[in-house]
């Protein structure tokens, strides 16, 4: 198909009529930036977000390999970067931002807490086989002693780097607002009243001491719980002298307590929960001396493994795996900085694990809890301000979805317009009368969520309403197994996918009686159906009644519920059957054409990029000439920009405001461009060990907004963008420069391309107010 514009200079096509002048930087750009809208609002043509500034000089052309190299020639031997190193680099870059001053200060608590919660499910899936081939001392293979003791380097320069920052720089900004979490040391008498009345109501009660002794063996302690380990002289009621008592905190206890204004001082003033049993550790063990003592906490591996082939059910089998999740395999011990060094000793040998595993603490040990303090301050000042998504701008809330769907396709770009497009489709659907059926794909939706209300009203009012519910969504199954129970128990058709693969597609499939015939119309997402997630993550739906497309639905939702072979698709790619090798056959065919000495281009964005086969082909079509831009937030193994090897590579990661979680994939042969959208991320596991979709966008006005905000707009961002180097390090691009009249380069205001969006999507949803008034 050709491009709906010619090509600009930096390889993509140009966006829109009006271009900008290509000599203008990003920052004078997106200032410049306007709407050019037409009388009918569902033919938007969006202009460019920035000036396409090109990252290198194109008169500097890149290294090419030689024109006749023959495409059976296999690419020179690399090494890949680890992935695991690579996920800890993407938590540095998160952690960038709570260092950020200009970041609001609860954003920036935010921000550290969301590395905690990274870090803590990054133990919990990925440190295992580390951890095992360390203590077993093995040297060859994936995992080694070698990739368990860097790996253990890594993650404690990061949580040295997070407590750091927390120490150093939030809690004495917090402070300089009036907002203190104050130690027992800091509590004044009244202050220590209050906190000792509110430990008796509220803490004492739950709380249970466990003396160690040959009838009361180290106790059960649950993953990422809050404890206490004590160390008591003196001898207990029987004359014993057990020393070491555990006091495991119960979940249910908030972590932050906002204390009274009667006691507060005109401040805002907070106690940690383990700052309050802290300082009542004494008065749980009366006639007894408190030595040492330290918090701690453990994370255990929590990978649920079922084997599909070998159970009855497995939605029971589950239910069972998620009893035994809180107390796997120890995989990280947490204490206190000042914690005894017999004490940890004795904790690391109650779990089995190496020195390198304990990680101590200068602060709070459950950081990722922390979050609490966010939802409990009310100064706005300190928080981003809202941004209310628009009603998406090529719909109109008092439309029919059918009748506007008969008239094209419409793209819907979150969280820059409201996921109420979808709900709103769904919604009609389910009262119209003359809609028969529903199939929908759950794979997160939350615990509580509308859409799954309205697929209760639909099996209500008696329509054929099927189900594919992902049972082992990670750390999601338990709501997963509810939503399940609970439209089974009402007579919903409930699948759960192919044994063996999970399901990782969103598709939302109508089938309407119009007249004498039967019309399907679609909704195909590159992100869940998450009403919350929706406002945070940026991810692209597409309504579609296209008859193509949506029988490939149709046929994809059959295999999934009977298992019968699976008929030649018309437009989309399905993993695991075609969709990598359709990838990898139009990153080789741009190959051979740029050996034949054709313009290609290929710019893809997604979350990870880790499979061993894509990545060959794509260094081997950047030998040949391809430009290649690659758009990855998070884990990375190819290594770019090296020279003979990947030059005509460059990866780019942006880390902004919202998640990115868009996929999107554009391919360039000359005047021959497509572009699909996907739900699949360029890993192994997506291809081969999932159900996943990827999918043309056919209409040239669709894909060019797509090119313009989902690819060009971040390939110059000059803000929120970091660059990975040949060494495999990423370097933040942190502002725009341009020359001035002595020739030297000028700081200017950066670009980010997240900031642009939202400021284009709340100026046309201030348009359509205005006109609609």
């Amino acid at each position: 198909m050709k491009p709906a514009a010619a090509p600009s200079h930096d390889g993509l096509p140009a966006l829109s009529p009006g271009m900008m002048e290509p000599h203008k930087t990003a920052a004078v750009a997106s200032r410049e930036c306007h709407e050019s809208v037409t009388n009918d609002v569902d033919t938007v043509i969006f202009p460019p977000t920035c000036a396409p500034v090109p990252l290198a000089p194109e008169s500097v052309p890149m290294p090419l390999a030689p024109a006749d190299r023959s495409p059976a020639v296999a690419a020179p031997t690399f090494t890949l970067l680890d992935r695991d190193h690579s996920i800890l680099s993407f938590n540095e870059r998160v952690l960038d931002w709570a260092h950020r001053p200009e970041v609001p200060l609860i954003e920036r608590l935010r921000y550290l807490c969301i590395v905690s919660s990274n870090l803590d499910e990054f133990f919990e899936v990925r440190a295992a086989p580390h951890l095992i081939a360390g203590s077993a001392g093995d040297r060859k293979g994936t995992y080694t002693v070698e990739s368990f003791e860097r790996l253990a380097e890594a993650a404690h320069k990061l949580v040295a780097r997070q407590y750091a920052l927390y120490n150093d720089e939030l809690m004495p900004t917090f402070a300089k607002h009036g907002i203190h979490i104050i130690s027992h040391g800091e509590r004044n008498p009244a202050q220590r009243k209050w906190v000792g009345e509110y430990f008796e109501r509220e803490v004492r009660p739950l709380l249970i001491p466990v003396g160690l002794d040959p009838a009361h063996p180290f106790p059960q302690v649950a993953n990422k719980s809050l404890n206490f380990i004590v160390r008591l002289g003196g001898k207990d009621a029987f004359g014993r002298e057990n020393p070491i008592q555990i006091v495991k905190v119960p979940r249910v206890l908030p972590r932050l307590i906002k204390m009274p204004a009667k006691v507060s001082d005109g401040k805002t003033l907070f106690v940690a929960l383990s700052s309050v049993v802290r300082a009542h550790l004494a008065s749980m063990f009366p006639g007894r001396e408190v030595g040492d003592f330290s918090q701690f906490r453990v994370t255990r591996h929590s990978d649920l493994a079922v084997d599909e082939e070998d159970v009855k059910n497995l939605r029971t089998a589950l239910r069972q795996g998620l009893q035994h999740r809180h107390y796997g395999q120890a995989v990280r011990l947490e204490v206190s900085a000042s914690c005894a060094e017999s004490l940890a000793s004795f904790l690391l040998a109650q779990f089995n694990l190496p020195p390198q595993s304990l990680y101590r603490v200068h602060g709070p040990v459950n950081l990722a809890r922390f979050t609490q303090l966010a939802d409990l301050l009310e100064e706005p000042q300190l928080r981003f301000p809202p941004y209310p998504a628009s009603y998406p701008v090529t719909l109109s809330p008092a439309q029919s979805f059918f009748e506007r769907l008969q008239r094209g396709d419409v793209l819907i770009h979150q969280p820059f317009e409201s996921f109420e497009g979808v709900l709103a489709f769904l919604r009609e659907a389910v009262l119209d009368p003359q809609v028969l059926a529903i199939k929908q794909t759950i794979y997160r939706t939350g615990a509580d969520s509308e859409l799954m209300d309205l697929l209760r009203e639909a099996v209500r009012r008696g329509k054929e309403v099927t189900v594919v519910v992902e049972l082992k969504a990670r750390f999601d199954e338990e709501a997963n197994i509810n939503w399940a129970e609970m439209l089974e128990s009402i007579g919903a058709q409930v699948v759960y996918g192919v044994v063996g693969l999970k399901t990782h597609a969103k598709m939302l499939l109508v089938t309407r009686r119009e007249g004498k015939q039967m019309r399907r119309y679609g909704h195909l997402s590159t992100g869940n159906y998450n009403p919350r997630t929706a406002r945070l993550y940026t991810d692209i739906s597409h309504l579609t009644a296209d008859p193509l497309l949506t029988a490939d639905m149709e046929a994809v939702f059959v295999h999934m519920a009977s298992q019968s072979r699976l008929p030649k698709l018309n437009r989309m790619w399905l993993a695991p059957f075609d969709l990598h090798k359709n990838i990898t056959a139009q990153i080789d065919a741009l190959g051979m054409a740029a050996a034949a000495g054709h313009p290609t281009r290929i710019v893809a964005k997604m979350n990870a990029l880790t499979d061993e086969e894509i990545i060959a082909s794509l260094i081997r079509a950047g030998q040949k000439g391809v430009k290649i831009d690659l758009i990855v937030r998070g884990a990375c193994t190819l290594p770019a920009q090296m020279p003979g090897l990947t030059d005509n590579i460059r990866v780019r990661s942006v880390i902004g405001r919202f998640l990115e979680h868009s996929r999107v994939f554009y391919f360039r042969n000359g005047e021959d461009e497509s572009l699909y959208l996907s739900s699949a991320d360029w890993m192994n596991r997506n291809m081969m060990r999932r159900i996943e979709l990827a999918w043309p966008v056919t209409d040239p006005v669709l894909r060019q907004r797509l090119i313009d905000e989902c690819l060009v707009a971040y390939l110059h961002d000059g803000r929120d963008a970091w660059d990975l180097g040949a060494d495999g390090i990423y370097t933040r691009i942190d502002h725009d420069t341009h020359p001035g009249e002595d020739g030297a380069s000028r700081a200017i205001e950066a670009h980010g391309a997240q900031a642009a969006l939202m400021n284009r999507y709340a100026s046309r949803g201030h348009l359509r107010d205005a006109s609609s008034n």
